[in-house]
């Protein structure tokens, strides 16, 4: 049997090692079938083996989740056939003693080298049926089978001592990450922007002041499930970026997506709950923070977001999906079906107050409802309506992106507005996407004041289309250039009008450097800022630096 064993290894040493295994335990397996005792359940040797490959270090070519799996049958192993010179061992340690084992794909791979650890482990797992066998039916073996199994162990005992070693190292180093870990029951995760910034140009009658600024915007997202279907997030943020707001260029059209300032120090930014209701509702509850356009669940718009997405405040989204936001809200997404859903939502800015003009109903409110379209996957549409309140001396019709007017078209006076927009993308080719925007605002005075009478209107109305290629030049890449008029006041009855028209060109670059880091260079031109054709054009340039973790 030994000289089979060494002839043997000019063929496939797992093989052999099956043969070996196979011969060394046959006489033993004809005793035990002729007696009547019950052979001992085939599971625990194969257990014991899968452990023991999963945690051997020295199995290189072993990926994750590609551990050894007990096999009962040969059939079962796609790569063996009945004419193949091992056959019968690997038959005979399958059926008879339940020690053979073969990777998750069905293949047994009997040409790949064996180490010595792998074959002390395979024999390990044999040899541990054969005792339960001995112990069963001793009176049974022969002497000269015992001293065969007494030779092998003390040979292998060296391997398997070295094995039972590493394994405990690994509990110990594995039961240590336990211990140390972040959370059991949430995940952090985190963005960091660094962003070099300055705008030229005159801008609002020579107003434009600014310097050139390097500022940062931390992020770090706890997000934890309770149902694993369910999400409960709490996003702090720290940043030092006013951006080029008002107070700075003359207008908030030059306004940084990502513009905010809590002077470095974390504040919580955003917390919701999303649960699903049956399957095919979505609702999600934001004590504060919300938006309405986070909170819609099919977007439209390919630069969205702040860390890799569009430069300019007003190239994000439609504005008029601002209206509301910062305060708590809630929402509710239903599907109707695969090419159609609904969304509802009310936000409510200042809903955590108390005070007058202020609270979930008496303050500024927004009450929205959006259709969902998508015929194809590359077709996708929202029709919007939003209801939305301001009380005297809060208006803020568009989120501050357009012009000073079209924010407060009655000069403070309290306001309500119905408001129609509509979102659209298509995917024309895998590198082509052509996608839009367009908002309608009809507000309406709600009470009498210098020069205002209650019941007077005024439109507001704004536009953009973005042309976006997204894997240019790198997989992960998205080019982009957005074209649009921020939001403009077209008609008012109080004779308050944005007698001329702005423009809003953008053109920017990401170029993912690695997976976790982009850089994005672009900028942007407000061409007759604040709709004044007096008014010189003002030109930002930005380049955005994206940490992801």
């Amino acid at each position: 049997m030994i000289r089979l064993f060494w002839q043997g290894l000019k063929y496939s040493p797992t093989a052999v090692a099956a043969v070996f295994l196979a011969s060394t335990t046959g006489a033993i397996a004809q005793e035990v079938s002729s007696s009547a005792v019950p052979p001992a359940p085939a599971t625990t040797g194969g257990e014991l083996l899968q452990q023991l490959e999963e945690y051997n270090p020295v199995n290189l070519s072993l990926q994750q989740g590609d551990a050894l799996q007990q096999v009962n049958s040969v059939s079962n192993l796609r790569d063996v056939r009945p004419t193949d010179w091992a056959y019968s061992a690997l038959q005979s340690l399958a059926e008879r003693y339940g020690c053979l084992t073969a990777y998750p794909d069905g293949t047994y791979r009997g040409n790949r080298a064996l180490t010595r650890y792998e074959f002390a482990a395979g024999l390990d797992a044999c040899l541990n049926s054969i005792q339960r066998l001995i112990q069963e039916s001793a009176s049974q073996i022969g002497g000269a089978d015992l001293s065969s199994i007494r030779r092998l162990q003390e040979e292998f005992a060296a391997e398997l001592a070295t094995l039972r070693a590493r394994v405990d190292g690994l509990e110990v180093r594995t039961a240590e990450l336990e211990a140390n870990q972040f959370s059991t029951t949430a995940k952090l995760n985190g963005e960091i922007l660094f962003a070099l910034t300055d705008s030229f140009g005159d801008g609002i009658l020579g107003t434009d002041n600014s310097e050139v600024t390097f500022a940062q915007r931390t992020r770090l997202n706890f997000d934890a499930s309770l149902t694993g279907e369910d999400r409960l997030r709490v996003q702090l943020e720290s940043a030092n970026m006013p951006g080029l707001r008002g107070d700075i260029t003359g207008t908030n059209m030059t306004r940084l997506a990502f513009d905010s300032n809590t002077d470095n120090e974390f504040e919580i930014s955003e917390l919701y709950y999303r649960f699903p209701l049956g399957e095919k509702a979505q609702v999600e509850i934001d004590p504060t923070g919300a938006e309405a356009y986070d909170m819609l669940f099919d977007p439209y718009s390919p630069l969205q977001s702040t860390g890799s997405g569009a430069l300019s405040r007003f190239g994000r989204f439609n504005p008029i999906l601002r209206q509301g936001s910062g305060g708590p809200g809630i929402n509710l997404d239903y599907k109707i079906s695969d090419q159609l859903g609904v969304t509802f939502g009310y936000l409510a800015p200042n809903g955590e107050s108390p005070t007058s003009k202020n609270g979930l109903f008496n303050g500024a409110n927004a009450a929205y409802a959006q259709l969902n379209i998508e015929p194809t996957d590359n077709i996708g549409v929202g029709l919007t309506y939003i209801r939305s309140y301001f009380p005297g001396g809060n208006v803020n019709l568009t989120g501050s992106t357009g012009s000073r007017l079209a924010s407060n078209p009655f000069g403070g006076v309290a306001t309500s507005a119905n408001t129609f927009g509509g979102q659209a993308s298509m995917r024309v080719t895998p590198n082509i996407n052509l996608s839009g925007w367009f908002g309608f605002i009809d507000a309406s005075a709600e009470d009498s004041s210098g020069g205002v009478s209650e019941g007077d209107n005024a439109t507001v109305i704004n536009w953009a289309v973005t042309l976006s290629f997204p894997d240019v030049g790198k997989k992960g890449s998205l080019g982009a250039i957005l074209v649009g008029t921020p939001p403009k006041v077209t008609s008012n009855d109080t004779g308050a009008e944005d007698l001329d028209t702005a423009l809003h060109i953008e053109g920017l670059y990401r170029y993912p450097l690695t997976s976790k880091i982009a850089i994005t260079p672009g900028f942007y031109i407000i061409t007759n800022p604040e709709h004044n054709e007096n008014n010189d054009a003002v030109w930002v340039g930005t380049l955005r630096t994206t940490f992801k973790f």
